[in-house]
């Protein structure tokens, strides 16, 4: 299969952004379509099941909790509702209190619009540390996630390659072990290169984070469903 075709055909099976699968559309860059995707980067940075965290998102969406302000009317109780309806009862009470001095924190500093955020930020590394100073809950990881899917978007928003990532390219063949220059500039520039643009980069990264944490580093390669494209499975004959 030729690389351009092996890139796309990574995307189109693994399922691409995480975002883009919520319906969430951060190539508006709009307030209210980032804002989601913070709330649901929030929820897939805990120890929890990916499918739990896409469940207790949905059901903030149906009951139209998706704003900071709308949060913190909601109170701690009924986040702690609305994350129980959604199966994150383990977390429910450490959820809902950091969801609330996330908020809080973000209305009163930046009129709850992570624009401005943006805006305030000197560079990437003063990006990440100001959605960090938002409360003790987020942490490095929940950062990751969610500046993952705004390259392209926002200009600062340049985290690094996550290691899942890393591991799946390599896997596929995409990445060599020893590339030349950082395993992300090397990847993007050939995603660039065969067609593609920053903007949508996050596709192909987040379709590689899926396939790691799924499947390659459990070596669950059978039923990966990118399968077909691994050297690393086609070696191993086929298990």
């Amino acid at each position: 299969m030729k690389e351009k075709n092996k890139l796309k055909s990574v995307v189109e099976k693994a399922g691409g952004s995480f975002s883009r699968s919520l319906g969430i559309e951060l190539h508006s860059g709009k307030s209210e379509e980032i804002f989601k995707w913070f709330l649901a980067s929030i929820l897939f940075g805990a120890r929890i099941g990916e499918g739990i965290a896409i469940k207790t998102y949905e059901e903030f969406d149906r009951r139209g909790v998706i704003t900071p302000q709308s949060i913190l009317e909601t109170g701690w109780d009924g986040l702690v509702e609305i994350l129980d309806v959604g199966g994150y009862v383990r977390y429910d009470f450490k959820t809902a209190t950091k969801l609330l001095a996330v908020m809080g924190a973000l209305v009163e500093r930046y009129e709850g619009d992570l624009n401005q955020l943006h805006r305030q930020a000197s560079d990437s590394g003063d990006l990440e540390n100001r959605l960090m100073d938002l409360g003790k809950g987020i942490g490095k990881v929940t950062v990751n996630i969610f500046l993952r899917e705004l390259r392209g978007v926002w200009d600062k928003a340049q985290p690094q390659l996550q290691d899942l990532a890393l591991l799946s390219a390599r896997r596929l063949g995409l990445v060599p072990t020893t590339p030349p220059g950082e395993p992300l500039a090397y990847l993007m520039d050939k995603w660039i290169a065969q067609g593609g643009s920053e903007v949508d980069f996050p596709s192909l990264e987040s379709s590689l984070v899926r396939l790691a944490k799924n499947y390659c580093r459990h070596e669950r390669c059978s039923p990966c469903p990118a399968a077909e494209l691994c050297p690393h499975f086609l070696s191993k004959g086929a298990e």
